[in-house]
């Protein structure tokens, strides 16, 4: 092992502390490179992000990999809370945090996010020129369009008298409802229920890190969020896509079309497989476009 790895926490808005891990290379010389990540919708950087951090850390990169508040060990109240924009302000406080740091340089920032934080990626990328090279991989890209796909026409009705029935008991002062993120049951409300899905979330994790729950109000800032809207405004900064051939979670014509949006300098990686494949199965493949497309840039 060529690197160090260091559990840490950083203030962000709200009077919360975010936890995360510092991966930093062995027998550097100078200031180095740095990678700032976080994981996706529902899940910690426990799920399957640490293999990818520690590749990046092999390669050069000091890494710094957190999780969102309200997930894995970070602070945050109500627990399992998917806000979008919340999280990426948390982020840009992340980058700020790395910057600081002694074996960084801080003009040679990138950022690498998967799935909802591949959305997140994006939108950073576009708006936050500190970034110096984004790896947005099989990222969210059209939450209107997907939640369309995901609930049936006829489910939607039922769906939106939930979310009218969890504003009023929040205004009576209740906690935000809750479902299942996974459910193999597909009648059962849950945010997903394809094979893939419950495999990957279900995946052994330390205790008392992840509840199989999100707040139902993710869902509708899930369905209200469209990072693809920004994808022409990365530009100039380095965009590399990662996408799966057959990504039903993230959907690959979803991210194709962004991709085509987006500006030069641009990357595309395909990989084979669906959404969790480049954690499994393609991560050799997706982690070299990455750690290539950084090396290049930063």
């Amino acid at each position: 092992m060529n690197y160090s790895k260091e559990d840490i926490r950083f203030p962000v808005d709200g009077g919360v502390e975010l936890a995360a891990w510092l991966f930093v290379p062995k027998n550097r010389n100078g200031q180095l490179p740095a990678i700032t990540m976080a994981h996706g919708y529902g899940g910690t950087r426990y799920h399957g992000v640490e293999r990818m951090a520690t590749f990046f850390a092999e390669a050069g990169f000091v890494v710094l990999l957190h999780d969102h508040r309200g997930f894995g060990d970070s602070g945050g109240e109500p627990r399992q809370d998917i806000n979008p924009w919340q999280q990426i302000s948390d982020w840009r406080r992340a980058i700020s945090w790395l910057q600081d740091r002694p074996e960084v340089d801080e003009a040679r920032i990138g950022l690498w996010g998967t799935s909802y934080a591949g959305g997140h990626a994006i939108v950073l990328g576009a708006t936050d020129r500190r970034l110096k090279a984004i790896v947005s991989q099989v990222p969210t890209i059209d939450g209107h369009a997907a939640g369309l796909r995901r609930v049936t026409p006829q489910g939607v009705a039922a769906l939106e008298a939930r979310f009218d029935a969890d504003e009023h008991a929040q205004l009576r002062g209740e906690a935000p409802a809750t479902l299942q993120l996974v459910n193999e049951d597909s009648t059962k409300p849950a945010a997903y229920s394809a094979p893939d899905e419950i495999s990957f979330y279900l995946q052994p994790v330390p205790e008392g890190v992840w509840a199989n729950s999100v707040t139902l109000r993710s869902s509708r800032w899930a369905r209200m969020y469209s990072p693809g809207e920004y994808v022409a405004r990365v530009s100039p900064t380095p965009l590399l896509m990662v996408v799966a051939e057959q990504d039903h979670t993230a959907a690959t014509d979803l991210a194709l079309k962004a991709f085509e949006n987006a500006l030069e300098p641009k990357r595309l990686a395909i990989v084979k497989g669906g959404h969790f494949d480049p954690y499994l199965a393609e991560f050799e493949t997706a982690s070299r476009a990455a750690a290539d497309w950084f090396k290049a840039h930063l």
